[in-house]
């Protein structure tokens, strides 16, 4: 909306703080800083080396990727927050490392190059210059000289290193830990170790060996399932898939298909991920996201008989309902499903079944390819039941009945063994199923205190098993479920049918793209295309200039078509001539690229030794600025990040990831922590209105006047037209975005700052509303006006003594500010600074003592530093107050010498009454029926009861 409540620039005096003298404060100051290398945080070792305090402070924002169409005033909020944590911090005489750098390799950089033929790296460089541009507007208090890029090829150096040493370790189960691969191949050299199908080490061919190890090591090839649009050319991860089975970007139709691709082995970490939560500083529905996303399920692996010889495996978290599974469901692309599908249908099978076919085969036919354009998200949450009858049957092993075996979209190969056994009676997806196709329901479980579940629905509550015996020894009848489950699973045990196991949602990480711009594989191919990794000596493999980034032209439709990477195209540098250690062979690079989430699992590492040029991050550094803190967290610290501020939305994925390959990193003896973020918090979001015409079409929210409660908008041929206001996330599409450079150059930064802190709890989403901006501007142009003279320019400070009352006030808002800012509570901290504002200009108009103004203006520093610095050195300080010292309050002054009292009569305030903090109980009820009021109330007669609750209040009951 128009606003025209900004700083006027004509007509002022020129010594008032305006939006002109706001701008040039804030050139100079960061000007200074940088010259002066102000908020240089020194490491204990390397080129960054420097005298390293005990107390240190590392500070850490989500990476941000540098997106073309720059920043609104949203995407700083958490960026403020945490530069205002870290200089309160530094102010106390912390070491505090904070820095921002970018997560630049991205799938909208290379589609730009695609439509344009401009490289990549062209467009990611400005994006980044533009955005910092931004950001330094802001007056962030980063350390410049620890800046780093996912693109710049010595940051993806070490990525490429860190995919080696997980690429050469695997999990060794009995010790709980990732080894490198090394000690596994000296196990089976020295037979400490069985080679699996009984021979041995020395027999094998290197082609059998590596094969071997490929199924040990946590990064291995598998085909897999991927989301391949061949529109884009590329696998997309499962995020980059919308929910109707389309492309995030493009729009274009996404298949469900078969391919070999890299695999990180997350899984074998899945208890480790999980257990170690409970360590973790984090915001709980964080840890219940992780705990959900991980998914551990403790149940039993079931066999279920089948005419083609080899059973069907189903995990089940509930063996005690066995005896209600009466039908299966299969994922469409399960291995077994096309050795189960039978020649033709079975004597009186019902059409439901059968989808319209006359044939088992052609019905599952058709039904894999409606199900190839479907998301997992889609086919999890549609409401509407689908499937057919493979014209099989499979065996239930309690009770030996022939049950039905389907496929279903519902069901994914991604969970579990990709098979379910369906009981419709406690289930109520398979209810739904069940009442679609006509089969049999059968209770297994009925409520306490009853002999059934209710008809008519799904009973998933707790309770008692019924109907659930057979003639081999199996009884339940009567147990609870957690009775029921031990002992159907002991059976299933003795039996050979079925084990214990635990299963978890979470599936091994698919790490590889199709794409150009990303980080290359540091991994070739020889003849027998048996897969090296390349020597360290070797890195980085830089990704080769191309003028092609198109991947080869599919049609968008064509489910059958194959991934052809970019890369592929660059053929003098696929094919390349090696001395891997036994002499020069001819060998064929890794076309396909590492996902975007590779250089955002480890970036804070780099941080921390930003130029090393011969390790990843130098071991004393880490230790100092990550390493665990007994002596400050307690003896199960895990170290990390000190603080780590982000949006929710990467809640799972990327702490996931991060997590993981922190945690290998750990276990090789790369880094002293075992987890890569000790504390979390992550910040709300600023919205704003957005306003649609008569056609729902947003229009531009900056045009649009209210008046009187309605709003209205003149469009290009000149006509105003009423609109419609809504309330939704800022941003391009709606039109009304409000850029940070905007508000800058209207306010000042530091305007911006406070006004972006005092919008609410930093926790909390939040609207915004330019024409607010304005009272934080007002806030300190009122604090200008406490020191500054408008007219002459003048420092107004005197050097007399403050009175007890401001000596009160002064230390009850440093109390409130330090402790509101190391709560993270910034709003709070600026409404105390507001309010001691307001008590130095009632009290101190023309000459406020300086014991009292400077104390303020270092509690300011954090929140708006520029025009803080400003008027410190205006005051007469040479040095910068960066670092402090920060005010530290005086106890005496926090406790109260008096002490008012409210004085109720029959329930009702009629009174209060100042006494002596220290007054006794009979001091306090003779003070208060003596208050002028009380008096005239009792009107000579005593009362019935005087209660006195010591600090708080008089009841007197007449």
């Amino acid at each position: 909306m128009t606003d025209s409540s900004s700083p006027a620039r004509d007509a002022m005096p020129a010594h008032r703080y305006n939006s002109d003298v706001a701008g040039e404060i804030e050139r100079r100051w960061q000007g200074e800083w940088d010259q002066r290398g102000t908020f240089h945080a020194p490491n204990p070792t390397g080129p960054l080396a420097g005298d390293v305090p005990d107390d240190k402070l590392f500070v850490l924002d989500m990476f941000p990727y540098p997106s073309g169409a720059g920043l609104h005033v949203g995407h700083p909020l958490g960026f403020i927050a945490t530069d205002v944590y870290a200089r309160f911090h530094r102010m106390q005489g912390h070491n505090v490392l904070h820095t921002m750098g970018f997560d630049s390799f991205g799938l909208p950089a290379e589609q730009y190059a695609v439509q344009t033929g401009t490289h990549p790296r062209t467009t990611t460089e400005a994006n980044i210059e533009r955005y910092l541009a931004q950001i330094r507007r802001l007056g962030l208090g980063h350390d410049e000289r620890r800046r780093v890029a996912t693109t710049d090829t010595d940051f993806y150096h070490w990525t490429q290193w860190i995919f080696l040493q997980i690429y050469n370790a695997w999990y060794d189960e009995s010790q709980g830990r990732a080894r490198h691969i090394d000690e596994l191949i000296s196990e089976f050299e020295s037979g400490d170790r069985q080679v699996s199908g009984g021979k041995s080490w020395s027999s094998m061919t290197e082609v059998e060996r590596q094969s071997m190890l490929e199924d040990y090591r946590l990064v291995y090839h598998s085909a897999a399932m991927v989301n391949w649009c061949p529109g884009l050319g590329t696998v997309l991860a499962n995020e980059e898939v919308t929910a109707d089975g389309k492309s995030e970007r493009g729009n274009y139709p996404v298949f469900r298909k078969n391919l070999k691709q890299w695999m990180m082995r997350i899984t074998t970490y899945a208890d480790r991920l999980l257990d170690d939560l409970d360590g973790l500083d984090w915001p709980d529905k964080v840890k219940t996201m992780q705990r959900n996303w991980i998914g551990r399920s403790r149940g039993a692996n079931v066999l279920f008989g089948t005419d083609v010889g080899t059973p069907i495996e189903v995990f089940t978290t509930r063996p005690d309902t066995l005896f209600g599974a009466t039908y299966m469901v299969l994922a469409p692309e399960h291995s077994l499903v096309d050795s189960l599908i039978a020649e033709a249908w079975p004597e009186g099978v019902d059409a439901r079944w059968t989808g319209g076919h006359s044939n088992p085969a052609a019905a599952v036919a058709s039904y894999r390819a409606a199900v190839a354009s479907k998301s997992d998200l889609e086919r999890q949450e549609s409401k509407e039941k689908t499937g057919v009858f493979l014209g099989s049957y499979a065996v239930n092993p309690v009770n030996g009945h022939a049950i039905p075996v389907f496929i279903a979209d519902y069901v994914l190969t991604g969970y579990g063994t990709g098979a379910i056994m369906s009981v419709p009676a406690h289930d109520e997806r398979d209810f739904e199923f069940a009442t679609t196709f006509g089969l049999d329901i059968v209770p297994v479980v009925a409520p306490r205190g009853s002999e059934a579940p209710p008809e008519g629905e799904a009973y998933v509550g707790d309770g008692l098993a019924i109907n659930s015996s057979n003639e081999s020894g199996l009884d339940i009848n009567g147990l609870s479920v957690a009775d029921a489950k031990s002992t159907t699973i002991e059976w299933l045990e003795r039996n050979e049918l079925g084990r214990g196991t635990v299963q978890y949602k979470l599936r091994d990480w698919l790490f590889a793209r199709q794409r150009y711009w990303g980080e290359p594989f540091p991994i070739v191919y020889d003849e027998n295309g048996v897969a090296h990794a390349l020597p360290e000596s070797m890195l980085p493999v830089e990704l080769p200039d191309l003028t092609d980034y198109a991947p080869v032209t599919f049609d968008p439709d064509d489910a059958s078509s194959e991934p052809s990477p970019p890369l592929a195209k660059a053929t003098d540098w696929v094919t390349v001539e090696l001395d891997l250690g036994d002499g020069v062979k001819t060998y064929r690079r890794d076309t396909n690229v590492m996902p975007q989430w590779a250089g955002s699992s480890w970036y804070q590492l780099r941080y921390v030794d930003p130029t090393n040029k011969d390790e990843f991050c130098a071991r004393e550094n880490e230790k100092y600025w990550v390493g665990p803190q007994p002596q400050v967290h307690g003896p199960n610290d895990p170290g990390g990040v000190d603080l780590y501020v982000g949006g929710v939305e990467h809640a799972v994925l990327h702490l996931l990831y991060a997590r993981f390959w922190h945690k290998v990193l750990h276990d090789l003896g790369h880094v002293s922590s075992s987890e890569p973020y000790r504390r979390l918090f992550n910040q709300g979001y600023i919205q704003a209105f957005a306003y649609t015409d008569e056609r729902g079409a947003y229009v531009p929210a900056d045009e649009v006047e209210e008046k009187d409660g309605a709003f209205s908008w003149t469009n290009p041929e000149g006509h105003t037209v009423e609109v419609h206001q809504e309330y939704g996330k800022m941003g391009k599409s709606l039109k009304n975005s409000v850029t940070p450079d905007e508000i800058a150059e209207n306010f000042g930064a530091d305007t911006l700052r406070v006004y972006e802190m005092s919008m609410g709890p930093l926790d909390a989403s939040r609207p915004w509303a330019t024409k607010d901006v304005i009272g934080a501007h007002r806030f300190l142009q009122r604090v200008w006006r406490l020191v500054i003279d408008e007219n002459s320019g003048a420092v107004k400070v005197s050097d007399a003594e403050p009175d007890e009352d401001t000596l009160r006030a002064l230390n009850k808002a440093i109390a409130g500010v330090s402790d509101d800012y190391a709560g993270l509570r910034m709003n709070t901290a600026g409404a105390k600074l507001i309010e001691f504002t307001n008590f130095l200009t009632k009290n101190f108009p023309d000459s406020p003592p300086r014991a009292a103004v400077e104390p303020l203006v270092l509690m300011l520093a954090p929140l708006a530093p520029h025009v803080a610095e400003e008027l410190w050195a205006r005051i007469g300080h040479n040095e910068s107050l960066a670092h402090g010292p920060f005010p530290v309050t005086d106890e005496r002054w926090l406790v109260d010498d008096t002490v008012e009292y409210p004085i109720q009569v029959n329930g009702k305030v009629r009174d209060r009454v100042t006494v002596a903090a220290d007054a006794t109980r009979e001091q306090v009820q003779d003070a208060a029926l003596k208050a002028t009021k009380i008096a005239a109330a009792l009107d000579g007669k005593a009362p019935r009861k005087v209660i006195v609750i010591p600090g708080k209040m008089v009841n007197i009951v007449i």
